[in-house]
């Protein structure tokens, strides 16, 4: 009974995952049927139709899915190292800590530094970012493993560090000059805009490595969701493994915060309706909060775009319009 309820969720799944990549292709300024998309890709597209599908939607769209991937996945196992539902790298200040480290290459960047590094420079904002993560997630490490790692402090301190961060990122916005407030304004909401093939053959291959590292040890995050006792009985070191997994996250929302900016709350709901749907087995939940996350971005980042064109809303903040009433609606669960 379960196999085949979790057939049919999957079955169901990937069908609104075709419906939006559609959307994602097909909806735009410049508008081109599904018959025509598959036109395209199949290299019988017009100048015209190859530059809007081919070198602008379809990078975004890769993108896209493996930001949805790296975050959901990251909130998995947070959810799972902590215990707690509530846990997301949004929430325990990783992403900000990546936000920090971006908005203060952005204020002191040299004016010149796009004409000395070339192709490379596009790559700086996204290092820095991933520099930052690790360093914010470093103090969250070093403060919540006094006497081992505790699940309950580690989510504490994060969200008292992400309270802080934010409130530096606020201070530092309003210092800087209106283009630069503008440039972090739709960076630190979450944006997948100029989204190419070069981030797109970046980011794929370090998520794909990640995700696949996550479901080789999907016993080991199976052991973990029980209580400690039960798992030190079985043999497992709980703190070697719950710092493993840590980095594991840390990788994972890094990359995919490096790339699209702070987007919040898809690494907590995906994960969360991932487990309501198929249960707490990490081996099935794990990839269906991927391909929900998925579909949730895709179908936020076409409403962004499209809604109010040519304005673009970053997509965070569309996420997280669906994302905060179901935040409320775990803390009013919580007991």
């Amino acid at each position: 009974m379960k196999k085949r309820k979790f057939k049919i969720v999957l079955i169901v799944l990937l069908a609104l995952l075709v419906i939006s990549f559609a959307i994602t292709l097909c909806w735009g300024t410049y508008k081109v049927s599904p018959l025509e998309v598959i036109n395209i890709l199949l290299g019988n597209g017009t100048k015209l139709q190859n530059t809007a599908v081919l070198s602008i939607r379809l990078p975004r769209l890769l993108v896209g899915i493996f930001v949805a991937i790296a975050l959901s996945t990251a909130g998995a196992i947070l959810q799972t190292i902590t215990k707690n539902d509530l846990a997301d790298t949004g929430i325990i200040g990783i992403n900000a800590g990546a936000a920090v480290a971006a908005i203060v290459f952005i204020t002191y960047q040299s004016t010149n530094y796009y004409s000395e590094l070339g192709q490379f420079s596009i790559f700086m904002l996204p290092i820095m970012a991933i520099i930052g993560a690790g360093f914010s997630s470093l103090i969250i490490y070093m403060l919540s493993s006094r006497n081992g790692i505790k699940p309950k402090r580690l989510l504490l301190i994060g969200i008292g560090l992400n309270a802080g961060l934010n409130a530096f990122i606020t201070f530092f916005t309003f210092r800087g000059g209106v283009g630069d407030y503008n440039k972090v304004l739709v960076w630190t909401s979450g944006s997948l805009w100029g989204s190419g093939w070069s981030y797109a053959k970046v980011i794929i291959p370090i998520v794909l490595l990640m995700f696949i590292l996550v479901l080789l040890n999907h016993k080991t995050l199976d052991v973990l969701n029980l209580s400690d006792e039960l798992a030190l009985s079985l043999g497992l070191n709980l703190e070697k493994e719950r710092k493993k997994f840590f980095k594991f996250a840390v990788i994972l929302a890094g990359t995919a915060t490096a790339f699209a900016g702070n987007i919040g709350f898809l690494g907590l709901i995906s994960p969360h309706i991932a487990k309501k749907l198929v249960g707490p087995y990490h081996k099935k939940f794990v990839v269906i909060s991927a391909i929900i996350s998925v579909i949730i971005i895709l179908i936020s980042d076409a409403v962004s775009r499209n809604l109010f064109s040519p304005i673009e809303i970053p997509v965070g903040i569309t996420v997280s319009i669906f994302g905060v009433p179901y935040f409320i609606y775990l803390m009013m669960k919580e007991k």
